[in-house]
């Protein structure tokens, strides 16, 4: 396997992560309503990522 390509494979999710975030942020600085909904949802994923992720390493 290239080396890039495991790059890739490493720092998927943590960018994926960050980009939800900072979309759910911004978001939830630029409205309200039906936005600030989105941005619970947005700003909900990193921390399902990181409860997931002790469920699993317990198991």
């Amino acid at each position: 396997m290239k080396k890039g390509g495991r790059l890739r494979a490493i720092f998927a999710v943590p960018l994926l992560l960050a980009l939800v975030s900072i979309a759910g942020l911004v978001v939830a600085l630029t409205g309200d309503g039906l936005r600030d909904a989105a941005a619970w949802a947005a700003l909900s994923v990193p921390v399902l990522a990181v409860g997931w992720a002790m469920r699993t390493r317990r198991a």
